[in-house]
């Protein structure tokens, strides 16, 4: 029997800047268009670590030095907002982290990636998803975003 498709709609973190889906459910898989950092809620593009959570921005490597801090937060910030936007939506759907199986990354500056993936470490600390990496000249809606992630997990419908 064919399953059906059932459109997700997502609030807060999740929800879409334009006319699409954030996320849908086909069966047993969950589709993620493209998450960028930017808070829907706030109307807000994340560039810093104070646009996290203090312990998120302690976590994921703010030292209290300046000049790393400065060259590295904008990244760092968004990658980890990036991740928690999924990590949410695939928990209010009864999953977790280790149900994504994988992402396509897409980078302004492929130099970015080794910051991207310490943070990436810390959702899926047993092992990563299978993932593609790509480096794009510019992302909507503004030259501020850094970094948008696709993701699709596997979460059949009989374990929720």
């Amino acid at each position: 029997m064919k399953q059906p498709i059932v459109d997700q709609q997502s609030t807060g973190k999740g929800a879409p800047l334009a006319r699409y889906a954030a996320t849908k459910r086909v069966g047993d898989f969950i589709f993620f268009s493209g998450v960028i950092a930017v808070d829907p809620k706030k109307r807000i593009i994340v560039q810093g670590f104070d646009d996290i959570p203090v312990e998120a921005a302690n976590a994921i490597g703010r030292t209290g030095q300046f000049s790393a801090d400065f060259k590295q937060q904008a990244i760092l910030s968004q990658s980890w907002y990036v991740l928690d936007s999924i990590r949410q939506h695939i928990e209010q759907q009864g999953g977790q982290m280790s149900d994504v199986f994988k992402l396509v990354q897409y980078f302004k500056n492929l130099d970015h990636f080794p910051l991207f993936s310490q943070v990436r470490d810390q959702f899926f600390p047993d092992q990563p998803p299978i993932s593609t990496i790509v480096e794009v000249s510019a992302m909507l809606p503004s030259e501020d975003i850094l970094i948008e992630v696709e993701a699709t997990a596997y979460l059949p419908l009989t374990s929720l």
